[in-house]
């Protein structure tokens, strides 16, 4: 079944529409983390003001409080969270694996501690898939494990097969709504066994494939050879999701190669930490060098932030730790991504994209877009 429909193809990048329970999504499209059922720092009135489609919540931040079951009991996570637009729900599989020593992966499932107060919970694949379906996501993911980077082609290679048993259970469960259920790729950083797991998931059939297990450590040029591996075999008619990527750049190379869908904590993690995002590169509003700066923080830009106040005084409720600080930066970040997944639909349907790619990769590079952080899933 048709899952995507693909509205124009430019030189690999899709144009294309999700249609979900509580809304299209049009692609390619970026979703901001919000991981508790809202995205930190902002409000759902400034998302849909800006253009913002769907959010991504955590199934399992979300299992352990307040409970799924009380969510579905309140009318589940659209009523509760008061966001009427879709949402895609993470099974918690990158969560679970961030545990280390406070997790045990068997083949039933995986046994964990509670990063919250140690209780013990036991998620098996069928637990996973009905956990998100008491949430009342649109989109729900499998239980994956993933992989650390570097590990052995013998781990990587019994793990990879563990996820695809889970992802036939996944597959087997009867749900009471109408979301869409995407498979995980896993492989780690094997050629072969990225292409295994992409087939396996293809012959089971999902209503969606996700890239999963990158951005875990390792050099992006290896992250793009994985992604490059597996990307020709996936179904044209079904969305294609890179898990956890999310630098501007990174979803350009992404669209470039036919990639639908992209979430990450970059643009409201960052704004927390008082880097914000130009159309010329990433700037760094602690710096000396903007305490006498009456420009705006893009003069391109046309969120509230750029339209009501300057670089310096941004920089002022930052170092003085005013939480508004949060605020104004966050929806400025996701202003600007929002309106670059924006530009970049336009110049995909006006056939222009290989344009566009250039002339962003020329203007981004050229900019202050290097401070030196670094950036791990999970908000």
């Amino acid at each position: 079944m048709r899952t995507i429909e693909i509205i124009k193809v430019d030189k690999g990048a899709r144009l294309g529409l999700i249609k979900t329970p509580h809304g299209d999504i049009r692609t390619p499209v970026f979703m901001p983390v919000g991981t508790h059922g809202v995205v930190k720092a902002a409000m759902h009135r400034d998302l849909k003001d800006m253009g913002i489609q769907v959010i991504l919540a955590n199934a399992y931040h979300l299992y352990l409080k307040p409970g799924d079951e009380l969510i579905r009991e309140l009318g589940g996570i659209h009523k509760f969270s008061g966001w009427n637009g879709p949402i895609l729900t993470d099974s918690g599989g990158y969560q679970i694996f961030s545990l280390g020593g406070l997790r045990t992966v068997k083949e039933e499932g995986v046994i964990f501690q509670s990063h919250l107060d140690g209780s013990t919970h036991f998620i098996t694949p069928e637990k996973a898939i009905e956990i998100q379906d008491n949430i009342g996501s649109d989109i729900i993911m499998c239980l994956d494990e993933c992989i650390p980077y570097p590990s052995s082609y013998e781990y990587t290679e019994k793990s990879t097969n563990l996820t695809t048993l889970w992802a036939k259970r996944c597959k087997n469960v009867e749900r009471k709504n109408k979301s869409l259920l995407f498979g995980i790729i896993q492989g780690g950083f094997y050629d072969v066994l990225r292409l295994k797991s992409a087939h396996d998931l293809i012959n089971i059939g999902f209503d969606g494939y996700a890239i999963g297990g990158l951005s875990v450590g390792e050099p992006k040029s290896l992250m793009w050879r994985m992604v490059d591996t597996v990307i020709g075999l996936l179904p044209e008619e079904k969305p294609r999701y890179l898990m956890g990527l999310g630098f501007p750049e990174d979803i350009l190379e992404g669209v470039k190669r036919g990639i639908d869908m992209f979430d990450c904590v970059i643009p409201t993690r960052l704004a927390r930490n008082g880097n914000l995002f130009t159309w010329r590169g990433r700037i760094n509003i602690k710096n000396a060098k903007y305490k006498k700066d009456e420009r705006p923080i893009d003069e391109e830009c046309g969120c509230i932030t750029c339209r009501t106040h300057s670089r310096a005084y941004l920089r002022h409720l930052l170092i003085s730790h005013e939480l508004t600080s949060f605020y104004l930066n966050t929806i400025h970040n996701l202003y600007f991504y929002s309106k670059l997944l924006e530009k970049i639909r336009e110049a995909i349907r006006a056939g222009k994209f290989e344009k566009f790619y250039e002339e962003f990769m020329k203007m981004w590079k050229g900019g202050e877009n290097n401070d030196g952080n670094s950036v791990r899933n999970g908000e």
